[in-house]
């Protein structure tokens, strides 16, 4: 098993409570928002613990979800905030010019000319579109870029780079 394998990919993350009874409102980051629960057991953030989805219901833009072993609201609440993932060797091989955004971590970005200028820390989303986040060397702070074909052209997870043309702005120092 390769290391990238034996990362975890985060599905979704549970956002609040909703009644006494134990469940929990999870957004789901899946493609197919329903996919969350197709996975198996998720690992709950970074506790070491496994869930079960015991029910699964949409309510909105979000889930409604029962983990099994989860009876009452103070467990429920406990569970908001963490992100539910899984191992990457449980999800299916991505097609040709398909990726998971986690395999972008640790990526090397290059400029167009092909010179290596930094590293791929993670892909995020606030809400307003994906951007990747960029460490670039010989700079304490990251730099956030739209992540859209036009300021990233090239992703080639094989070859283990990024090839970016971000506003010149960015690459100033």
């Amino acid at each position: 098993m390769s290391k990238q394998d034996e990362r975890l990919v985060v599905l979704g993350i549970v956002t609040g409570v909703h009644g006494v009874g134990g469940m929990v409102k999870v957004k789901s980051f899946t493609q197919d928002p329903y996919a969350i629960a197709d996975y198996g057991p998720l690992w709950l953030g970074d506790t070491g613990k496994k869930l079960t989805i015991d029910h699964l219901q949409a309510h909105k833009d979000i889930f409604l979800v029962r983990f099994e072993g989860v009876s009452g609201r103070n467990e429920a609440e406990a569970l908001k905030g963490l992100e539910l993932k899984v191992e990457r060797t449980v999800l299916p091989t991505p097609e040709e010019g398909e990726f998971y955004f986690a395999d972008l971590a640790g990526l090397a970005v290059k400029r167009q000319d092909g010179q290596v200028i930094g590293k791929v820390v993670e892909v995020v989303n606030f809400g307003g579109g994906d951007l990747l986040e960029i460490a670039f060397d010989g700079r304490k702070k990251t730099e956030l870029l739209a992540f859209n074909e036009a300021t990233v052209p090239v992703v080639d997870v094989a070859g283990g780079f990024v090839v970016i043309d971000p506003p010149d702005w960015l690459l100033e120092e």
